[in-house]
């Protein structure tokens, strides 16, 4: 039976794509603004740009649509689709209220560590209604000089939480979060979204599961395995 190395002390929740189905949204706000501005946008090419720098985004968009091509204007209306269907379309993920209720029973810590600002996470969780959920600290942009894929952000996590990082489990949907809490020393596990892992990133993850459904049984079973252990 799959278990964790140890039983967490605090889990790490990574937002976009493993809280909430914002990948998704966002990947609809921005085909539909290239196609509002005149250029199609198939979605294999823009599973391309997940996970990749800005300016390496920006390189593969002017090859496809072409050395003029107003990318800010894009992004602009693209942000502000995504903005819209939050209000509207936001989800959470499957499993997340369910194990935000096992980890407040088991009276175990929990943050969200993620590459947006504050007001984003703050608005999120009020439209999912999670506002009142028990986050012990947010690592949110702006809060470490480095972001994913360093280590910074959950290190930081961990350092408020007063916990060693290598005491906590981490739950990543995509690459840069997997190096970023693996490389902090993390249990980390892989819940995939949009992009399938890479062959690397097994290497690095304690698993990789389905959804925060499976995560949930996987902690309970660790904690049920220590707590029988001499």
């Amino acid at each position: 039976m799959q278990r964790l190395p140890r039983a967490p002390k605090a889990v790490l929740f990574d937002m976009d794509g493993l809280m909430f189905d914002t990948e998704a949204l966002y990947r609809d706000a921005t085909i539909t603004a290239a196609r509002n501005a005149g250029f199609e946008l198939p979605l294999s090419a823009y599973l391309e740009t997940i996970g990749l720098p800005a300016s390496r985004v920006r390189e593969l968009l002017l090859a496809r649509f072409g050395k003029d091509a107003p990318l800010e204007d894009l992004w602009r209306q693209a942000s502000e689709l995504f903005t819209q269907m939050v209000q509207t379309d936001l989800r959470t993920k499957a499993g997340l209220p369910e194990i935000l209720s096992f980890l407040e029973a088991a009276r175990i810590p929990s943050a969200i560590v993620t590459s947006s600002d504050r007001t984003a996470v703050e608005a999120h969780l009020s439209a999912a209604g999670l506002q009142g959920r028990r986050f012990q600290t947010i690592i949110a942009y702006g809060d470490y000089t480095v972001g994913k894929p360093d280590p910074a952000p959950y290190l930081l996590a961990a350092e408020r939480l007063n916990l060693p990082i290598s005491e906590c489990v981490a739950l990543e949907d995509s690459r840069n979060g997997v190096l970023s809490a693996s490389g902090a020393g993390a249990m980390t596990i892989m819940v995939p979204d949009l992009v399938q892992p890479a062959p690397d990133i097994p290497g690095r993850c304690a698993c990789i599961l389905a959804d925060l459904h499976a995560v949930r049984d996987l902690i309970a079973i660790s904690m049920a395995g220590a707590a029988v252990e001499p």
